[in-house]
């Protein structure tokens, strides 16, 4: 069990979001519900998952199992690009709702920006709707680009709560991170240890620098993303990564611990490019 609640970010629609969640893609079935049911119960408050993730069924499974009051909990979703409209996104949030078995969600999200289609801008519009009748309570978009942001703002006047990128230290997304800070979005980090297990876990700095407090690799990186002031969701179904995920909040990172990290920036070359990929 975690000492404290984890910490929180205020959204501007008023929402408030804990710094550190549960990623849920690839699990399914009873072993996401298993992962959620342990998340919940170790300390856990914000949970991530998605309509193209086929297990927001299981998701909500995983929150009656734990005994945690719905309340307490931030779900976020996300939809997918034939819901790019007003009202598709209606159509989203009911089916959403009605896999997780909840009445609410705390932040619904455009999956990806879909730009060969165009109609992104009508889905943040859609989520500004369900935000007006109190069925949301944060609007998210995930995998935007400043410039599909940009369009957002200028063409909706429309702001989101939270960006969520793909964003590690192997790929720090300086300049998307920049925007959402000059306009007040929460960045938030789905595969903050990297794409995948090797690398990041096993990196030679950032496991010098763990060590310096008792703690792992992963640890000093997820460290880095609550640093920066970013929303780290990492996804794991083992019970003890699970644990070690959340046991950050007891240290912290100097200036140039977080500067060295910061310097394992690769680029983006291994990041899916949102103008070409997407569902």
């Amino acid at each position: 069990m975690s000492d404290a609640p984890i910490p929180t970010l205020s959204l501007r629609h008023g929402a408030a979001i804990p710094v550190l969640g549960l990623g849920t893609w690839p699990m399914r079935g009873d072993d996401a519900a298993a992962a959620v049911r342990t998340a919940l119960q170790t300390g856990y408050r914000l949970l991530d998952t998605a309509e193209n993730y086929r297990n927001e069924d299981a998701v909500g499974q995983g929150i009656r199992d734990s005994g945690i009051d719905r309340s307490e909990v931030f779900i976020t979703t996300k939809l997918n690009r034939e819901w790019h409209s007003v009202d598709g996104v209606q159509r989203a949030f009911a089916a959403s709702a009605e896999r997780l078995g909840v009445d609410y969600i705390d932040l619904l999200m455009v999956h990806w920006p879909n730009p060969d289609q165009d109609r992104y801008i009508e889905a943040v519009r859609g989520l500004d709707a369900l935000l007006d009748d109190g069925v949301i309570k944060a609007i998210g978009v995930s995998n935007f680009k400043p410039a599909h942001l940009q369009r957002v703002i200028d063409e909706a006047g429309l702001v989101p709560d939270v960006n969520q990128i793909e964003l590690s230290p192997y790929s720090t997304r300086d300049a998307t991170r920049a925007f959402d800070a000059e306009h007040g979005i929460i960045t938030q980090s789905y595969s903050p240890i990297g794409a995948s297990d090797a690398g990041l876990r096993s990196d030679p700095l950032a496991t010098q620098i763990g060590e310096r407090y008792g703690k792992s690799a992963t640890q000093a990186v997820l460290r880095w993303h609550v640093q920066l002031g970013l929303v780290a969701i990492p996804k794991s179904s083992n019970p003890s990564r699970i644990a070690e995920n959340i046991d950050i909040f007891d240290f912290e990172l100097t200036a140039d611990e977080m500067a060295a990290i910061s310097a394992l920036d690769q680029g983006e070359a291994n990041v899916a490019d949102s103008d070409t990929t997407g569902h």
